[in-house]
């Protein structure tokens, strides 16, 4: 891993491609060599793209939905204009020099309809199309220079202001040469030649040359909007040779000149993408002199334009240059606020945007692409740390995004954000020793006034330099902060996992009244004495606790005592977990606390015998023996719930009341097991057989019985503060305990035998059950894939699983925003504010499904890989199409030449070949009696029949596989009557005659013909087809086939059809004897004869050719030698 160079801190944004547009390319067939794009436009709702073959695409920017396909008999699509500000039109110039505009009928959801079509460029190339801002009307430009105006007859004419375009269509003016570039703002039309720019006042009819210099060239031209609020005019700024610009004020005059080639001198900013890693080279190149042949307006202060090296980003007002990448050849450029959409040579489009470094690196945090996120932020620190990216991308995230990256490939990465995390500390050494001391024991953040806010994570902590010792006194800051690392792992709590936080913000104020919620409120803005006064506090706090644990140290656990609260001080209690506790709040806010034992004595068994375990866990002979390892786990789990039914934890939430919870929780499942066990014996009384379908459905019904009640019981979060290594080891065996189905402790067979539908039945409440208890401490990633495996026929565990993951993500703003709105606006937001490597993604994708069906689940192929089919899978198990649905999109997602290899990687593990085969040719296919007949041969002609998922059928046979599972998926294809895929595998396992048999029953000689036809290769096999024929000549056939009578299809399986083709393959002499071996010469006709005669002939020029040919390279090769 090579080190990341460091960018100059000037350059505080950079362009980003998020999200490759190459799919809905392929999808719209726009990336083949015969029709590609040629156009491109982009508005609030639209990315509308025009093609080669004449149609324009309007794709909605939501989701990237193809909406609309317009055609046009008049030529390709030469350029394409959105209306700012009216959707619901688009104006498009053809190659002919048409220009037609669309009115869409989006809000009446009626049909699009032409409602102008203007002949007056007819046979020029139209080169700028351009939409007033106010009205409804459009301007053109030609090669020529013509430039006219076509006025739209519509209803929404009527509000239009009059203009002195009188007509539909009127020619306004005619430039002395081609027109680059038009633009029009607040009444004025300016328009960019290849010598001069023109500026236009089309209510007043007054034109204007900017500027008395002529060019030679493509330079563009455009408007600049003012502020209104400042009450400043719009500008102009046309290009000029050399790199330069002009700046011109609203009345067409020259106010500056502004010269950008020596800035273009520094290095080209890389592309932040997917596609590559971003390189930077600090070589200062030579200075560029260019010619801009558009402007574009972007975002607010910014002006675009671009040359076949790359994309240039000025801030003209103050003369400087933004930011330059190289980008290879770009035939056009769209713009909407940050947004680009670059139309290249080649047809392809990028999508780029412009955001602020911090920006960036949020968007690549949140998408979960680890090693780009930190790639930016070594590239970018410089500007990281002086702007404003240390308020939006704190230290926390970054220390996150350290701990995603392998530290065995990305070691020089780590490093460098390690030195970029210690940049982020405050440079002021009284403020950072202050923030070291903190931060070990409290969570804080800066607030724009460079105040401290400092966030408890602890219980019952308490701000009073009094009570500290005379050790602690003397002791310097940094020995106390060595000796508490030291105990670090005994005594940092974990914060909750709810995403409301568990914040309480210490305020020493004696006269403000205590607020009992941890919500921060802006209005409520403390001095800044009161904010150190809190830090002071904050940090006597710290020492005196720190002071206390290492007082622990030489004394008995049973000799400690915690010290009386003097009765003039604030004891605040933090709100540890708010899904479980939250009924049972005190409305004071305020809790007296009183002398007992640290929360580390309540959990020291459990400590000992984590310990115990993990240790336990490293010997290979109980790591690889299952009995043992279970045995370890059985034993560990029984101080699980030894600990977490404990009656008394006042000391450690004195909101919460777990003893209730545990108890319900183990009455109710012993009589839940009793119950079971009576059914259970009834059951087996009644039916001595047991068939499997009724040991389900008791199983079903008994754990149906469970689950109303258990409902209340779900522990999403912890009921108490759990130190962080414990809590990490804690979720290693939890989880091991799910994996490995060891779900309690207390669960022995009663009797010699353990009863099969008991275990089944215990099992899938047992694992319901767990979930529920010990949520809290699983990890959801591994959990989910081991329910997955384990529990793929018993959904009600997975349903249990995703009601856990809502229940966690209930509280956060995004999941109730989901509530209302259409499907693109929930995914949008979805995207925006969930990671994808969130747990939780699932229980949103969940959320979806349950309101929108199967276009949800089409759509959720843009989580991918987050959410993997598996998942997929068990979100729609009672509708199976659905997951063919989706599964068919994903696949259809990936370029065509990809999605082989892509089918496979999802293929995990093996056996889910043959479940998807069986999937796939069972939905949406012809019904069997059309496919077979009685016998189970297949029907003539029945092969030309359209399955929904044929594509993804082939794509499943044609993976590689060993030989017993083609044979069964042979059997599947056979079975089905999906014979396409049947012959194919027949010929793959080299069952030929099979092959050959069905393809007589098929009828259809194109089969045998062709490069992918099963031709016969020995004398055997034409021997064993010329029989097949002859015997089903023989027989009496069918009236008429599926698809209409024989005439209607293909050519049929014949003699004579036959015999051709065995002539084509050996020859007509071979042919003419084999046939006569056979016996069949009298039943050919003069039609084979011909054939026969046409084929020697041929056969005889070719060998003369051949022999021609030999003779001349004979003679050449003599010739040279002499």
């Amino acid at each position: 891993m090579t080190f990341v160079p460091v960018i100059p801190e000037s350059y505080t944004h950079v362009l980003a491609e998020f999200e490759s547009l190459d799919p809905l390319l392929s999808a719209l067939r726009l990336d083949s060599s015969r029709l590609k794009c040629t156009s491109i436009a982009v508005s609030r709702k639209w990315l509308a793209l025009g093609s080669s073959g004449g149609g324009l695409n309007l794709i909605q920017k939501e989701g990237w939905k193809h909406r609309l396909f317009l055609s046009h008999r008049e030529g390709a699509i030469s350029q394409v204009a959105c209306c700012s500000h009216d959707d619901d039109y688009v104006a498009v110039a053809t190659s002919q020099g048409l220009v037609v505009v669309w009115e869409l009928n989006q809000e009446r959801r009626g049909k699009p309809e032409r409602i102008s079509v203007s002949s007056e460029h007819k046979g020029r190339k139209v080169t700028a199309l351009c939409w007033d801002t106010a009205i409804l009307r459009v301007f053109v430009g030609d090669h020529m220079g013509k430039v006219s105006a076509i006025k739209l007859n519509t209803s929404k004419q009527a509000r239009a202001a009059a203009t002195f375009v009188m007509f539909p269509v009127q020619t306004i003016t005619t430039v002395d040469s081609c027109v680059v570039q038009l633009d029009y703002l607040d009444g004025r039309l300016l328009v960019s030649s290849l010598t001069r720019s023109f500026l236009c006042d089309t209510e007043r009819e007054k034109f204007w040359k900017i500027g008395n210099k002529e060019r030679d060239g493509e330079y563009g031209a455009c408007f600049f909007p003012g502020r209104c609020a400042a009450g400043q005019q719009p500008l102009i700024y046309c290009a000029r040779p050399g790199s330069r610009m002009w700046e011109v004020n609203f009345d067409g005059e020259v106010i500056s000149t502004h010269q950008f080639k020596k800035l273009l001198s520094s290095p080209p900013l890389p592309v932040i993408t997917l596609r590559s890693e971003p390189q930077y080279d600090h070589t200062v190149g030579s200075s560029q002199s260019l010619s801009f042949p558009k402007l574009l307006h972007l975002s607010e202060h910014c002006v675009l334009t671009w040359t076949e090296r790359g994309i240039y980003i000025f801030v003209p007002q103050s003369v400087q240059v933004l930011l330059w990448s190289e980008v290879k050849d770009i035939q056009d450029v769209a713009v909407f606020k940050n947004e680009l959409f670059c139309l290249h040579l080649n047809g392809k489009i990028s999508h780029l945007s412009l955001l602020s470094v911090e920006r960036c690196v949020e968007r690549l945090l949140r998408r979960g692409l680890w090693n780009l996120a930190a790639h930016t932020c070594c590239l970018f620190q410089n500007s990281l740390i002086a702007g404003r990216g240390r308020k939006s991308l704190t230290v926390d995230k970054l220390e996150h995004l350290k701990s995603q990256l392998d530290l065995t490939t990305y070691s020089d990465l780590i490093s460098q954000l390690e030195e970029l995390i210690l940049k982020f500390e405050p440079l002021d050494s009284a403020c950072s020793s202050r923030r070291s001391s903190i931060s070990s024991h409290e969570s804080f953040s800066i607030l724009d006034s460079g105040i401290y806010r400092i966030i408890s994570s602890r219980r019952g902590s308490q701000s009073d330099e009094d009570t500290s010792s005379l050790h602690s006194q003397t002791l310097s800051e940094d020995e106390r902060l060595k000796e508490f690392i030291s105990h670090q792992e005994e005594d940092q709590p974990e914060q909750c996992c709810s995403s409301h936080g568990n914040e309480v913000t210490f305020e020493t104020d004696k006269n403000e009244t205590f607020l009992p919620f941890g919500i921060p409120l802006s209005f409520r803005s403390p001095s800044p004495l009161v904010s150190l006064q809190a830090v002071k506090e904050s940090v006597s706090s710290f020492v005196r606790k720190t002071t206390e644990k290492i007082g622990t140290l030489h004394t008995s656990p049973d000799l400690k005592v915690r010290p009386e609260p003097r009765g003039d001080e604030q004891l605040c209690e933090e709100d540890v977990s708010p899904v479980t506790c939250s009924k049972e709040e005190d409305t004071e806010g305020i809790e007296e606390v009183t002398s007992q034992p640290p929360e580390e004595d309540k959990f020291q068994e459990l400590k000992i015998a984590t310990a115990e375990a993990m240790a336990k866990l490293q010997d290979p002979l109980v790591l690889f023996e299952p009995k043992s390892l279970r045995m370890v786990l059985q034993e560990w789990l029984s101080q699980l719930e030894k600990t977490f039914a404990m009656k008394d934890f006042s000391g450690i939430s004195g909101t919460c009341n777990s003893s209730t919870t545990s108890n319900e929780d183990v009455l109710l499942f012993d009589e839940s097991k009793n119950r079971i066990l009576v059914e259970d014996n009834e059951k087996e009384e009644r039916d001595s057989s047991g068939n499997e379908e009724t040991v389900d459905h008791t199983a079903c019904e008994s754990e149906n019985s469970l689950r109303e009640p258990l409902d209340d019981l779900f522990q999403v979060c912890s009921p108490c503060s759990i130190a962080n290594g414990l809590r990490k080891d804690l979720a290693e065996l939890t989880t091991l305990c799910l994996e490995l189905n060891v779900l309690n402790s207390e669960i022995k067979s009663t009797s010699g035998h353990a009863d099969h539908s008991l275990q089944q039945c215990s099992s899938e409440i047992l694992a319901c059950q767990f979930l529920k208890k010990y949520f809290f401490l699983l990890d959801l990633k591994r959990a989910k894939e081991s329910i997955k495996l384990t529990y793929a026929n018993h959904h009600c565990v997975w349903d249990t699983f995703i009601e856990g993951l809502k229940e966690m993500a209930s509280s956060n703003p995004t999941f109730m925003e989901m509530e209302e709105g259409d499907l693109p606006t929930k995914l949008k937001l979805v995207d925006d504010s969930v990671p994808f490597d969130s747990p939780l993604l699932i229980a949103y994708a969940t959320q979806l499904y349950e309101k929108f069906g199967e276009s949800a689940l089409r759509s959720l192929i843009k989580f991918y890989p987050s959410i993997l089919p598996s998942d997929v899978m068990q979100l729609c198990h009672h509708h199976p199409a659905q997951f063919l649905a989706y599964l068919d999109s994903l696949v259809k997602s990936r370029p065509e030449d990809h999605r082989q290899s892509f089918l496979e990687s999802l293929l995990q593990p093996e056996s889910l070949r043959l479940d998807w085969l069986l999937l796939a040719v069972s939905h949406d296919a012809p019904p069997s009696t059309s496919t077979m007949d009685d016998e189970g041969n297949p029907r003539p002609h029945s092969h030309l029949f359209s399955w929904g998922y044929s594509q993804l059928i082939l794509h499943l046979i044609k993976l590689p596989a060993d030989f017993t599972t083609k044979e069964k998926m042979t059997d599947i294809c056979r079975s089905r009557g999906f014979w396409p895929g049947y012959l194919t595998l027949c010929l793959e396992l080299e069952r030929r005659r099979e092959a050959f048999t069905n393809i007589v029953y098929l009828n259809d000689v194109s089969l045998m013909d062709g490069d992918s036809g099963w031709i016969p290769e020995t004398m055997e096999e034409w021997k064993l087809l010329l029989h097949l024929v002859q015997n089903k000549n023989t027989t009496p056939a069918p009236q008429n086939s599926p698809n209409g009578s024989f005439s209607d299809g293909p050519s049929p399986v014949n003699l004579e059809n036959v015999a051709l083709l065995l002539a084509k393959a050996m020859g007509p002499d071979r042919a003419w004897s084999l046939l006569q071996e056979c016996g069949l010469t009298l039943e050919l006709s003069e039609r084979f004869t011909r054939t026969c005669d046409i084929l020697r002939i041929a056969e005889k020029r070719q060998r003369a050719l051949i022999q021609s040919m030999l003779e001349k390279c004979d003679r050449f090769l003599w010739s040279q030698q002499a």
